[in-house]
């Protein structure tokens, strides 16, 4: 099952002029300073997040 799985997700580019629901979305994910790294079970929700903030996040499968 995929929630079984984690990611880790680090924080690589600032947030600094991007828009105000990718902001939440970062700050959804626990990401607060750039190269910070949480992780979180692998999940479709997780993932659809992932997708609107993959310019300014590394995934990390694990």
């Amino acid at each position: 099952m995929m929630a079984d799985r984690q990611v880790k997700i680090t924080l690589t580019k600032s947030v600094i002029g991007e828009k105000p629901k990718t902001r939440a979305t970062i700050e959804a994910l626990g990401l607060r300073r750039l190269h910070q790294t949480v992780t979180h079970p692998d999940t479709p929700s997780l993932r659809g997040a992932l997708l609107k903030v993959d310019h300014l996040v590394v995934v990390e499968e694990g």
